[in-house]
């Protein structure tokens, strides 16, 4: 592993201490690629992933840079969780800093109405 995959452990070790998703308030954990965006909702108590999206799921196509992409998975994101009843999520940026595609996608599912 190199310097900053290291650096990145570290910290998403630590906000997992922190960081929990119940049934009343699931986890949106954000994966950021060199390419492509990846979000899901987590109920950490049963283990399950509630509603999954990416910049690569079939039929997503956004206009723009990365960014865009990011914040239009966080709105479709907020959509799919409001079809399974979640209003309130727990934010996990998994060892990302806030700042650029992670929080384009999350203002996005803000937007789309989740509340965190």
């Amino acid at each position: 592993m190199n310097k900053s995959t290291v650096g990145r452990a570290r910290r998403k070790r630590r906000i997992r201490k922190k960081v929990s998703g119940t049934t009343a308030r699931p986890r949106l954990s954000v994966f950021r690629s060199a390419k492509h965006i990846y979000a899901q909702v987590i109920d950490d108590t049963s283990g399950t992933t509630l509603v999954s999206h990416s910049s690569r799921s079939k039929g997503f196509e956004a206009e723009g840079d990365k960014t865009a992409a990011a914040r239009e998975v966080g709105k479709l994101l907020a959509a799919a969780c409001k079809e399974k009843g979640v209003e309130q999520v727990v934010f996990d940026r998994n060892g990302f800093i806030y700042h650029g595609r992670v929080k384009a996608l999350a203002e996005g599912a803000r937007e789309g109405g989740l509340s965190f």
